[in-house]
């Protein structure tokens, strides 16, 4: 799985920084070397801390899966005036149809299933660190409803909205990583869901 081929790595990047004395090189270099195992090309601007945290600026190129049309197709649109653009508000639970809020519960309820856990049996300790995730308490009570009749992965995503599948995603992964670790079943099942906003992007695209 990739989380347990990363990890490694991260940890020994995480030491060298601890252990050198100027960091900040080390940490510019790294950021250009993670992307660039992405395919992206970027160079950093601008790195300084924050408080807690360490804010970074990036100039990034052309990806290598990215054909120049595609490229240019993104710098138009990252370009346009958001003046004359309206603001398109990100997909949120509470203001999809009660059809889609029902593909919502019954997919990640489909993703815990996957964890080899029996997530019925340890909903009272899932529930908060559910609820920590950002969950709200009327999706908390669709997906316990929806663990009792499971249903498969391939059937759930089969005509599935691309907006729907990106917002189960991102929830999904968050499930996933609960006990640190990916599943070949989590794996299978998030693979399912990427295939889906892929898709819909692509009929998207012809249309």
């Amino acid at each position: 799985m990739l989380v347990q081929l990363v990890r490694p790595l991260v940890r020994t990047q995480v030491q060298m920084l601890a252990q050198a004395q100027s960091a900040s090189g080390k940490l510019v270099g790294m950021v250009s070397q993670w992307l660039g195992y992405l395919g992206i090309h970027a160079e950093v601007t601008q790195l300084q801390t924050t408080g807690d945290r360490i804010q970074v600026s990036l100039c990034v190129g052309k990806p290598e899966q990215c054909t120049e049309a595609e490229w240019q197709k993104i710098l138009d649109n990252l370009n346009r005036d958001v003046d004359t653009t309206p603001a398109v508000d990100a997909l949120t639970y509470t203001a999809m149809p009660p059809a889609q809020q029902s593909k919502v519960q019954r997919l990640l309820a489909s993703i815990l299933h996957a964890s080899g856990q029996d997530p019925l049996a340890d909903w009272p300790a899932l529930r908060p660190r559910l609820m920590a995730l950002g969950m709200e308490e009327s999706m908390l009570t669709g997906i316990h409803s929806a663990l009792k009749v499971p249903m498969p992965m391939d059937l759930l995503v089969e005509q599935l909205e691309p907006e729907v599948a990106a917002f189960v995603l991102s929830k999904a992964i968050h499930i996933a990583l609960l006990d640190q670790q990916i599943s070949q079943a989590e794996d299978t099942a998030l693979k399912a869901l990427l295939s889906a906003v892929d898709s819909g992007a692509n009929r998207e695209a012809v249309a």
